[in-house]
C-alpha cells in the first residue's frame, strides 16, 4: 500500500454524473493509463442503543474495500478505528442489542481502476439508496509510504486530469503526531472515504442520478 488521496470531484456543468465519469476516464486513457478491473468501497452506519447518559450516541461506521476483501474496518465517530477480518459483520449482527444498523444510510462507491506507471487511480460513482450522489477519485502512489516524500509529485499528477478540482493535502496526514513523515496505513484511506461519504449524505439527489 502506498500514499493515497481520496477526493470528491464536482459534476461538470450541464453533464450528468455518468457523463462526468466518462470524461475522467477519457482523460486518464489519453495520458496512457490502462484499465485494471473494478473496485468498490462501502460504509454501513450503526448507532449505539440503550444510552443511559442522555448524551448523543456516537456512530460506528463499518467499512469494506475491494482491495482488502478479507478485512472489515470499523471507525467510531471522531475515532478510534480498528481493522478486523470479514467475520466482524457477523459480530455486528450478534451485537444488535447494543448497535442498531441505520437503515437507508449505506453509502458505496463503485467504479473502474486504472494503472499509470506507479499510480493506481480509481474513479467511482458514490451512491446511496441506488441514487448517485457524487463522484469519488482515489489516487495511490504505490512507490512510497511517506506522504511528505511524494505529495508534490502526486499533486502534479492529479492536476493532469483533475485540473482545478485537484485537492489539497488530506488532513488525515497533517493531523498525525509526526505529520507528513508518518508511514501510511489502510485506515488513512478509509478515513478519507468516510469524510467524503459524510459530505455526500448531506447532498441533494442529483438529476438523472439512477445508478447504472
Amino acid at each position: 500500500m502506498g500514499v493515497t488521496c481520496v477526493c470528491q470531484v464536482p459534476v461538470a456543468e450541464g453533464k450528468s454524473v455518468q457523463q462526468t465519469v466518462d470524461m475522467l476516464h477519457k482523460k486518464l486513457e489519453q495520458l496512457g493509463a490502462i484499465k485494471q478491473g473494478n473496485f468498490w468501497v462501502d460504509c454501513e452506519t450503526y448507532h449505539a442503543t440503550g444510552n443511559a447518559t442522555g448524551q448523543p450516541s456516537k456512530l460506528l461506521y463499518v467499512m469494506h474495500n475491494s482491495e482488502t476483501p478479507l478485512s472489515s474496518m470499523a471507525l467510531f465517530e471522531g475515532g478510534p478505528g480498528l481493522t478486523a477480518d470479514a467475520n466482524f459483520d457477523v459480530l455486528m449482527v450478534k451485537l444488535k442489542s447494543h448497535f442498531q444498523n441505520a437503515k437507508g444510510h449505506k453509502v458505496e462507491s463503485r467504479g473502474t481502476r486504472y494503472r499509470y506507471c506507479d499510480f493506481l487511480v480509481k474513479i467511482g460513482t458514490v451512491a446511496m439508496s441506488s441514487s448517485a450522489r457524487g463522484i469519488s477519485v482515489e489516487v495511490e502512489y504505490c512507490a512510497c509510504v511517506i506522504p511528505g516524500d511524494c505529495w508534490n509529485l502526486m499533486k502534479e499528477f492529479m492536476q493532469s486530469f483533475l485540473g482545478s478540482s485537484t485537492p489539497e493535502l488530506p488532513a488525515v496526514f497533517t493531523n498525525k503526531a509526526e505529520g507528513l513523515y508518518t508511514p501510511v496505513d489502510c485506515m488513512d484511506t478509509m478515513s478519507q472515504y468516510l469524510e467524503l461519504f459524510g459530505k455526500v449524505r448531506k447532498q441533494q439527489v442529483l438529476p438523472g442520478s439512477g445508478v447504472r
